[in-house]
C-alpha cells in the first residue's frame, strides 16, 4: 500500500510519500514548502493571507499524489492550526478551496506521535528525553523502558518567536534574552524541572539543522546523527554573533533557517541546560511517522 502524509507546520508544510505493509513502511518521497504560516498569525487568528497560503501548497501536493495514482492521503496540522482562534474558520475554507479534510493534532497527540515516530521508527534508545522543537510549538517527552515518563507541549517554537521578539535577519542581545525569558518561563510552567535526562533524541528542522552546522563545522560527516550537547551550546555562542561569517555559514549549510535557526537554538540549549543533557541524536523519524504507524498502520508501540 501507498500513501502520503500532509503535515501542515508553523514553518512548513511538509508530504510525505511512503509504502507501508504489516508493520515495516519505507520512506519513497519528501517534498517541503516553507510557508512560514506562524509569519501570517495576527492577535491569534491566520490572515486570509496564510490561509491562500496553505490552500496553495495542499492543492500542489494534492496533485503530486495524483499524479503518482495514489488515492490514500492523511493531512494533519499541528500548532499553526492549533494555536489559533480561527480553527474552524481555516479548516471549512481548506476543504472548500481544495476539497481536502485537515485533522488538528490536539499538543499531547503530537508529542505522542513524534515519541512514537523516533522510537519505533527511528530506532532512539529505550530510554532517555524525545525533543521535537518545530516552528510554532516544542515537544518534550522523558521516557524509559520504551514508555512515556512524562511529555508537554509548549507553545512556542522557531518561527512563532522570531516572529514575536525578531525586528531583523538575526535577534539581538535584547531579543535573544527576551526569547530566553519566555523559554524558561514555559519550561517552568510544564512543571518539568527535576527530570534529568543524560541524552536526547531531536525531532524535527531546528535540531537536524543545527546538526548539519555542527558536522559543517568540524568537517565531520554531514549525516552524522549523534553529537555531545556542549558542541550545539558552542554553536549557539558563535552564531549568536550575527556577523558575516555566521551568514554565510549559515546560508551555505541550511539557507531556509537562516532567519530561525538561532531562536531556535535559543529553546534547544534551554532545554539542554534544563535536562542535564549530555548527548544528542538526530531523529529522521518523528511525527509524520509516528501518524502513519498510530493512525495508518494502527502499530501499537509496545506490541
Amino acid at each position: 500500500m501507498k500513501c502520503g502524509i500532509i503535515d501542515v507546520g508553523s514553518n512548513t508544510i511538509r508530504l510525505s510519500i511512503y509504502h507501508y505493509e504489516g508493520r515495516r513502511f519505507k520512506l519513497l518521497m519528501n517534498k517541503k514548502e516553507m510557508a512560514g504560516l506562524a509569519g501570517y498569525i495576527q492577535n491569534g487568528t491566520l490572515s486570509d493571507s496564510g490561509i491562500l497560503v496553505a490552500c496553495r501548497v495542499l492543492a500542489s501536493f494534492k496533485a503530486i499524489l495524483e499524479n503518482f495514482d495514489i488515492q490514500e492521503m492523511h493531512v494533519f496540522g499541528t500548532a499553526s492550526l492549533r494555536n489559533i482562534v480561527n480553527t474552524e474558520e481555516v479548516l471549512d475554507t481548506i476543504r472548500l478551496v481544495t476539497g481536502i479534510e485537515v485533522s488538528v493534532l490536539s499538543g499531547a497527540e503530537e508529542a505522542a506521535y513524534s515519541f512514537l515516530g523516533a522510537t519505533v521508527g527511528g530506532g532512539a534508545p529505550a530510554a532517555g528525553l524525545l525533543a521535537d522543537i518545530g516552528g510554532g510549538s516544542t515537544e518534550l517527552v522523558s521516557y524509559e523502558g520504551g514508555r512515556i515518563t512524562s511529555g508537554c507541549s509548549l507553545p512556542m517554537g522557531s518561527l512563532s518567536l522570531y516572529t514575536k521578539y525578531v525586528s531583523g535577519l538575526f535577534p539581538t542581545k535584547e531579543e535573544r534574552r527576551a526569547i530566553r525569558a519566555q523559554v524558561k518561563t514555559e519550561l517552568e510552567r510544564a512543571k518539568t524541572a527535576g527530570v534529568r535526562c543524560s541524552h536526547m533524541t531531536g525531532v524535527g528542522g531546528t535540531i537536524r539543522a543545527a546538526a548539519k552546522l555542527c558536522n559543517d563545522r568540524s568537517n565531520a560527516d554531514p549525516d552524522n546523527p549523534v553529537l555531545p550537547a556542549w558542541e550545539l551550546q558552542e554553536l549557539y555562542q558563535q552564531l549568536k554573533k550575527g556577523d558575516q561569517k555566521t551568514l554565510r555559514q549559515i546560508l551555505r549549510s541550511v539557507p531556509d533557517r537562516v532567519h530561525t535557526i538561532l531562536p531556535g537554538l535559543v529553546i534547544l540549549n534551554c532545554v539542554l541546560n534544563s535536562y542535564e543533557v549530555e548527548t544528542v541524536s538526530v531523529s529522521t523519524c518523528g511525527v509524520r511517522e509516528g501518524y502513519l504507524l498510530k493512525r495508518v498502520m494502527g502499530v501499537n508501540e509496545h506490541a
